[in-house]
């Protein structure tokens, strides 16, 4: 019999979601084209006319002309919102759908991020008696993390696949502004560090709670036999929030059937244009991003990591196809000992890879954090793009390699930032395909992390590679 988390599951799931896609946007392109018809048609003509005002105030040179356009534009602006608001109110009932599987998906962010994190760091402070296997470990993964994250970030910007969105602000972030490179270093300090967690938790602050469950997760580490019941009550509670977020995962064709409705009945089926766009780009960074973890292999075990990837091929499509890296996590434990890789470097290093060393899903939360912020026509200083990317960095060590869990990372980022939560509505339809390419390329990441660890550390045996010449 299948348990929740099987392969099985998931991939009925998987099903599920792309029915509740289709049907969306079958629902969603019939809404456009009976039911919202005079409110769409309405915006259009809004929005010409604000373009048209917009060029006779760029024109204009009188003080009192530039007065009455001005005037002119926050009329039509006010016509505009409540044009917009009454086409939102038809299209509520499927709104909520989505909203509601979103406000299910933050309430679990606080609880997650804390107890994956104090397990991921309690583990961690053995690198004292590990020596240099948990020094070298740590150091590629930060490296192949910042690479992974900087590459998104660089893609992103170059290709700018939100901006053809041109969604309009939700009514609660109209007037929100984006924290830019001018906060000061005070106003950093008291953001980073809480007063008290419980507040920090409450209000999803989630540097606040990664900066306790540091402190918490040494402490832990560092109090020794005690400290191991906490780090197996904490895998314990971890375990159960993660069995939660798959009950939670379950409402996900209701929310993509919803979000998906939602979004083609307002802006009809071009923006199914957008989508593939962004889907093609995804897919080209991830295989970028492949060629360099590729290439980072070569350098270390030479012509061997041909044989790498070999070994690795049935990992990669399971994956791939079950759209979670877990699921291979197994199939990869065994490939690499098979590859040549010693038990204690294998033991050490997978396992940390799959809380520490999450390639794809990084990549993946740079593209849909700055994808979201693009749609809104929210710009990010280059600055303000280098302090997510770091927030990222850090909230990612604490997430598990569980489908869709990036999720909960960029609905905590979104919040940081100032971006409307609401935008992770406009992934919700597609992440099922973008979840399939991040989860194969994390078993590829991870695979790399421990075949180089393991060159480094001289532990790799040398026959595999005397019997592949032979």
């Amino acid at each position: 019999m299948n348990s929740p988390g099987t392969p099985a599951k998931k991939s009925r799931l998987a099903l599920f979601i792309i029915i509740g896609l289709i049907a969306g946007i079958a629902l969603g392109f019939t809404l456009n084209e009976k039911y919202l018809v005079e409110e769409n048609s309405k915006l259009a003509a809004l929005d010409a006319s604000v373009a048209q005002v917009d060029a006779e105030l760029e024109r204009a040179t009188g003080t009192a002309q530039q007065v009455e356009l001005e005037a002119r534009l926050d009329t039509l602006g006010e016509e505009r919102n409540a044009v917009l608001a009454a086409r939102e109110k038809k299209v509520e009932p499927f709104s909520l759908l989505a909203d509601i599987f979103l406000r299910l998906i933050k309430m679990i962010v606080a609880p997650l991020v804390f107890t994956t994190l104090v397990v991921g760091v309690a583990r961690l402070g053995h690198i004292a008696a590990v020596g240099r296997i948990g020094g070298r470990t740590l150091l590629w993964f930060v490296a192949a993390s910042l690479t992974s994250l900087l590459l998104g970030m660089l893609l992103v910007n170059i290709f700018e696949p939100g901006v053809a969105m041109n969604l309009p602000l939700p009514y609660e972030a109209a007037g929100s502004t984006i924290v830019s490179a001018g906060l000061s270093l005070k106003e950093f300090l008291y953001h980073v560090f809480p007063t008290s967690v419980i507040d920090a938790m409450a209000r999803n602050e989630i540097l606040q709670i990664v900066v306790f469950s540091l402190f918490f997760g040494v402490a832990t580490a560092a109090i020794g036999e005690p400290g191991k019941m906490v780090i197996t009550f904490m895998d314990a509670v971890a375990h159960v929030i993660l069995q939660m977020t798959g009950y939670v995962m379950y409402l996900a064709p209701v929310a993509v059937f919803g979000a998906m409705t939602a979004i083609i009945a307002k802006q009809g089926l071009g923006i199914l244009g957008v989508y593939s766009i962004l889907i093609g780009e995804f897919y080209f960074g991830l295989f970028i991003l492949w060629v360099l973890l590729g290439l980072a292999a070569y350098f270390v075990v030479g012509k061997r990591v041909i044989e790498l990837f070999r070994h690795i091929r049935e990992p990669i499509l399971l994956a791939f196809s079950t759209s979670s890296s877990e699921a291979a996590f197994p199939k990869t434990m065994e490939e690499l000992r098979r590859f040549g890789c010693k038990d204690k470097v294998v033991s050490f290093v997978l396992p940390l890879g799959y809380s520490f060393n999450l390639d794809g899903s990084m990549m993946y939360m740079t593209f849909a954090s700055l994808f979201i912020a693009q749609s809104y026509g929210m710009h990010l200083p280059l600055a303000t793009q280098l302090s997510m990317l770091l927030v990222l960095m850090i909230t990612s060590k604490g997430i598990a390699g569980v489908p869709r869990a990036s999720l909960v990372v960029i609905a905590g980022t979104l919040a940081t930032f100032d971006i409307p939560e609401a935008g992770l509505a406009l992934l919700l339809g597609i992440d099922p395909l973008l979840d399939m390419g991040r989860s194969a390329t994390n078993v590829v990441g991870n695979s790399v992390a421990t075949v180089v660890v393991s060159k480094w550390e001289e532990s790799t045996d040398a026959r595999p590679a005397q019997m592949s010449k032979a």
